[in-house]
Order: structure tokens, then C-alpha cells, then sequence
């Protein structure tokens, strides 16, 4: 059995430690105490080194831990050494884990049914399907009190019979490992924590979505809270620096700036349209009519994109007889458009011409669009098409 003295001193960075059992290539060691913090309820594995050999991986096997080595040891005695800055960041998002779910249940009688640590962000999943931003800011508001208050934070091992006042009952007989914020929150749990509220920092509540009819909350804490809001001030300032004006004005003047682009894009599809229209006039008169009356009027190498291309066909359509036919790109696509009086399925023909060359596409009577793997293939489809 393995002594975990991560259970009673999350602060112990250097161990000494006696090797029981390792794999026979020697990257696997278990030891009869450790300060590693295995993988468990949601927590990320502690990383260091076993005397100076990286530890890549620590996988909680029930009464052992084993110790997964990058490379071989063989010595029977070890010095450990905790990566601090990890084991401390894990110890501020697991805290303030425990102080925001403690929150939420206060505050709006919601319970945490999941929790995940992430290496960039934790996120927690609370029994309801709906939170108001304004209840969520409210709760980070009061999660940070707590904070501030800084309030003890002490591990206790107590018989599961006995142990009252817990935030979320336990299913474990014997000793159970109870953290406890002082008259805050008491729970059941094996993980790393901070000595009191103060260490965890600033919480910081994220992204809110709603995920099989539960809330799923992302936070941060210390550290990573600071770099996040840092990150977002600096946006904000180089936002506001580039339309030269303060952080406070960025949001109306994007306001305005969306209204005109808005009305500019609105504009422009009119002016395009309208020079489609006397484009597609030109090409029009300049194109002999069939014996069947019909105007078919073909475009090869257009690059002005497929967009304006479907306005010009759309445009040719509305005029007597035409048929209309395009192709652009390096990968070729090929537009086809069609007069309603030229008794010409647009969507029906293409689609013949494209299965011909193994190419892809369809649309309806009037216009219809599809690709092919190269120009020779794109003049098969007009080859058919134009019969």
C-alpha cells in the first residue's frame, strides 16, 4: 500500500521514498509514500521528477500508485520532487472548484453533477438547465468575496457514519477525507488544497452553455484568471486603440460600425445586381438566337467569384429564351442558368452533364451549379449542355 502524504500536506514539494515494485524495463515504480498526486475525480496528475528522471504520468491503482518514468531507474531508494507551479495550479482551480459549487448550491439551490480540469480550463456541470447571466455574475461576485474573506481551509478524516453537514452525501463506508471551507462547505474528497481562500485568487466565470439539460459553467482561478484577463484588457485595448478611442466607446462605435457595414453590404448587392443587369443586356444582344430562339451565352475563365457569377446568370434568366452558362476557378465550378420560357431544367441537365465526368452539383429549374476536377471535364459539361 502506498502512503499518500499528498493526504495530509499538499504543500510537500521534496519526499524520500523506498521503491516496493517496478516494471522490468524500470519506467514503472512504486514506492511506499509519495507526494504524487495520481489521476482522480477529475483532477490532472501531479508532474516532477523521480531523482531528476521526468515523471510523465502517476495512475492511482487502488492501494498503489504507480509512477510512470520517461526513462528507466533502478536505484531502491528515491528523491521526489513535486513541480510546484503545476501541483499549486491545481490546488487554486480544485479550491475554488469546491467555493463555487458551494456557491451555487446557496445561492440557487443548484448542485454539481460534474466537474473536469483542464489544462487551460475547468469547467463545472450544475443539475439545472438554465442560470441568468445576471444570478451567474452574482455568484462569481459572492465566490470571490469568500476570497477575500480568507476564510481556512483544513482536511479532516472522519468516520462516513459520522460525518455530518457534508454538500453532497457520500456512498463510502470507513474514513473519508472531508474538506472544509470554515463555515462555508464541507465535502468528501481526495484531491489537493489550498490552506485558505485567500490562495485561491481571483475566480473568474466564463463561458455558460447549456449541455444535455444541464448548466456547464467555465472558470478559472488564480493565475489562470489573471492571464485571462489580461489577455481580454490587452484585445480590448488594441481594440479601442485601432478605431482611436477608449475601451469604454469600443461597444457603441462597433455598434455602429455593424450598422453601416450592414447598409454598405446592402448597397453593394444592389449596385451588383444592377450591373448585372446591363452586363448581362450586353451579352444578351450579342448573342444569336438558335433556330429554337434560344440564347445561350457562355463564360469561361470568369474570376470574379461565384457570388457575382450567380447574380449575372440569375439576371440572363430574366430575359427571353437565354441560357446561361459559366465556369471559374482552378478547381472548375460550372453555373447554369435558364430562362423559364426556354423549357430548359436547369438542375435536371446539369446534374446529366456533371454525372459524365464524375463531378458534383444540382440546384433547381432556374440555376444550378456544380464542380468537376478540371477544365477539360468543364468542357464536356458545356459540350453537353449546349448539345
Amino acid at each position: 500500500m502506498t502512503e499518500r502524504l499528498y493526504y495530509t500536506d499538499a504543500y510537500l514539494r521534496e519526499f524520500e521514498a523506498m521503491v516496493v515494485d517496478r516494471s522490468a524495463e524500470g519506467t514503472r515504480l512504486y514506492l511506499d509514500r509519495t507526494a504524487f498526486y495520481p489521476t482522480s475525480g477529475g483532477q490532472p496528475f501531479d508532474t516532477g521528477s523521480l531523482d531528476g528522471v521526468p515523471v510523465v504520468d502517476v495512475v492511482d491503482e487502488g492501494d498503489r500508485i504507480v509512477h510512470v518514468l520517461a526513462a528507466p531507474h533502478g536505484d531502491p531508494r528515491v528523491t521526489g520532487r513535486i513541480d510546484w507551479a503545476r501541483r499549486f495550479d491545481h490546488m487554486q482551480q480544485h479550491t475554488g472548484q469546491h467555493l463555487l459549487s458551494a456557491v451555487f448550491a446557496d445561492l440557487m439551490g443548484h448542485q454539481t453533477v460534474g466537474v473536469h480540469f483542464g489544462p487551460e480550463t475547468s469547467t463545472l456541470d450544475l443539475d439545472t438547465d438554465a442560470i441568468p447571466p445576471e444570478r451567474v455574475v452574482e455568484a462569481e461576485r459572492r465566490a470571490n468575496e469568500v476570497v477575500t474573506e480568507n476564510r481556512p481551509v483544513r482536511v479532516s478524516f472522519e468516520n462516513a457514519s459520522g460525518a455530518g453537514g457534508l454538500r453532497k452525501a457520500s456512498d463510502r463506508e470507513g474514513v473519508l477525507r472531508i474538506v472544509t471551507i470554515e463555515d462555508f462547505d464541507r465535502s468528501a474528497c481526495g484531491g489537493t488544497h489550498v490552506a485558505a481562500t485567500g490562495e485561491i485568487g481571483l475566480i473568474l466565470i466564463g463561458k455558460v452553455e447549456r449541455v444535455k439539460q444541464q448548466v456547464r459553467l467555465e472558470f478559472l482561478c488564480g493565475a489562470r484568471a489573471v492571464r485571462s484577463a489580461r489577455g481580454d484588457h490587452d484585445l480590448v485595448a488594441a481594440i479601442a486603440a485601432s478605431l482611436t478611442a477608449t475601451p469604454a466607446e469600443v461597444p457603441a462605435l462597433i455598434q455602429a460600425h455593424r450598422a453601416e457595414l450592414k447598409r454598405a453590404t446592402v448597397e453593394a448587392r444592389e449596385l451588383g445586381e444592377r450591373l448585372a443587369g446591363y452586363r448581362a443586356a450586353e451579352l444578351y444582344a450579342s448573342a444569336s438566337p438558335g433556330d429554337n430562339g434560344r440564347r445561350t451565352i457562355v463564360l469561361r475563365g470568369e474570376t470574379g467569384g461565384i457570388e457575382q457569377l450567380r447574380m449575372l446568370g440569375q439576371a440572363v434568366a430574366r430575359l427571353p429564351g437565354a441560357i446561361f452558362i459559366a465556369v471559374t476557378g482552378d478547381r472548375p465550378t460550372v453555373l447554369l442558368a435558364t430562362a423559364a420560357d426556354s423549357r430548359v431544367d436547369a438542375g435536371r441537365i446539369l446534374k446529366t452533364a456533371l454525372d459524365q465526368v464524375a463531378g458534383r452539383g444540382g440546384g433547381n429549374a432556374r440555376l444550378a451549379q456544380g464542380t468537376v476536377a478540371d477544365q477539360s471535364a468543364a468542357e464536356t459539361v458545356i459540350r453537353s449542355i449546349v448539345g
